[in-house]
């Protein structure tokens, strides 16, 4: 290792597994401490960024409205999202009655756990991914179909006939929409070859970004993510003016606030998602790779966030006719020009 330069993950953990070895310490140690650290370092980065999130939501959408946004707490506002975390950990946390305990507890839980587990296949550059499975493209799509049980866990949890209604309606929009993501991210596998997200990254750098080739594939997987993350104009999922709130109508303080939660980090996780199959992911030039990933992952999700502020809420019937009648197709056509232009080039 040169000396001032960082070294590589790879090759600090085989100095530390050469210290446990000499000093006699078990080798199951290292593994349990190393699989703990980049948990945590997980957990803070999507903690850090979805706290940067809701600020810079809240910016854009006054801006567009030609408005300031939180200006007092904190330089430009920066300490308001803050203060309203520790609002809602200070807040009473009601749980019904008639409540199954349990799964109304677990529920919030249950939400946040995929949004973290995709970040462990998703590659920060071509050495900084915490495990780089051959089969990520499968992970993720098995991580994002978690959120549709957990949403029925609350809404069944809760006791409550409106949250059940909630949940029922969540889990058809979550389901409609995830088979043409899920049909959208087969056509940049057929081009890449592989299914692991650092192949398709590299097949990228190689031949140039998918978008270029793929533009009604990024178009259907993105308004998907849109809906998948509830997102407006898709996010009749909380739809407060037509179902009080929701599969979360019973849930205060911080269960709420790990919803919450919930919802920024699948912003976050599938914009760094589309970054990574459409955009080049880590890839470019001149600035680090870590800085490419997360300008590209940063531009998609503004990209969402004009959106919201710009695109009223559809119904409830156009949700659905856009899932089945032409995400469906479009994605479809896709994936068969696809399969020709891979066969015949």
């Amino acid at each position: 290792m040169v000396p001032g330069v960082i070294a590589p993950p790879s090759q600090w953990y085989d100095l530390t597994t050469q210290y446990f070895e000499r000093n006699g310490w078990p080798l199951g140690l290292l593994a349990v401490l190393t699989a703990l650290l980049k948990a945590a370092v997980i957990l803070v980065f999507i903690a850090l960024n979805v706290l940067f999130l809701i600020w810079l939501e809240r910016k854009i959408s006054a801006w567009i409205q030609n408005r300031l946004g939180p200006m007092r707490t904190g330089p430009y506002g920066l300490l308001q999202t803050l203060a309203d975390a520790l609002k809602l950990l200070l807040k009473e946390d009601v749980v019904p009655s008639a409540a199954d305990r349990w799964v109304f507890a677990i529920a919030p839980i249950v939400t946040f756990t995929p949004a973290v587990l995709i970040f462990v296949v998703l590659p920060f550059s071509d050495r900084w991914v915490v495990q780089d499975l051959n089969i990520g493209i499968l992970f993720v799509a098995a991580m994002t179909s978690m959120v549709v049980p957990s949403f029925l866990m609350a809404g069944w949890g809760s006791n409550n006939k409106w949250s059940v209604f909630g949940a029922l309606r969540s889990a058809a929009q979550l389901v409609s929409y995830e088979v043409p993501l899920v049909l959208a991210a087969v056509a940049v596998v057929l081009l890449a070859g592989s299914l692991s997200l650092n192949d398709i990254v590299e097949a990228q750098r190689r031949s140039g970004w998918f978008i270029l080739l793929q533009p009604l594939g990024f178009l259907v997987y993105y308004i998907a993510a849109l809906a998948e993350a509830n997102r407006a104009p898709f996010d009749l999922i909380e739809a407060e003016s037509e179902l009080v709130a929701g599969f979360n109508t019973e849930y205060s303080g911080i269960r709420w606030a790990i919803f919450f939660l919930a919802e920024y980090a699948n912003l976050l996780s599938g914009s760094a998602i589309a970054a990574t199959l459409y955009l080049g992911g880590w890839s470019g030039p001149w600035l680090p790779p870590v800085v490419w990933f997360l300008l590209k992952t940063y531009l998609l999700i503004f990209v969402a966030m004009w959106i919201r502020w710009t695109v009223p809420r559809i119904r409830v019937d156009q949700l659905m006719n856009l899932g089945w009648k032409v995400l469906l197709p479009l994605a479809l056509v896709n994936l068969g020009i696809t399969g020709i232009y891979v066969l015949v080039r």
